[in-house]
């Protein structure tokens, strides 16, 4: 008999903003809207088809790599794509590949900010409505 811990509520939940995290600060700064767009038909990063048992386990392998796939996107911005980077990446793209999540980038796609950020994606600057 073997012991699982089970995943609780909030652990999906940071799996859930962490995906949004990729749609509304990632994803605007280095596609259009159209892409953007695309990516959601295609169910990139979707949950839709999750292969996961809902153990500790797994949900704190799904927040890692989503983490780090964020992290290594940050970094590149400030140094450049740097020697060990690359490793990380792909790693953690398999990682959510295992899951069944679909991450079909390559690290240079992120290599290169779009000049102007006007995205319905991306979060607003204030909460004001005029």
């Amino acid at each position: 008999m073997k012991v699982v811990n089970a995943a609780t509520k909030e652990h999906e939940e940071h799996i859930g903003d962490l995906i949004h995290c990729f749609y509304s600060e990632v994803f605007p700064c280095y596609f259009d809207d159209e892409q953007i767009q695309k990516f959601e038909q295609l169910q990139i990063l979707s949950m839709e088809g999750l292969r996961y048992n809902g153990t500790m386990k797994e949900a704190f392998q799904l927040i890692s790599a989503l983490q780090s796939l964020l992290t290594v996107i940050e970094c590149i911005e400030h140094h450049g794509i740097q020697e060990g980077y690359h490793h990380l990446f792909e790693r953690n793209v398999q990682l959510l590949e295992k899951f069944g999540i679909s991450f079909p980038f390559t690290i240079d796609q992120f290599r290169k900010k779009r000049r102007r950020i006007f995205s319905m994606y991306s979060r607003p600057q204030n909460d004001w409505v005029m």
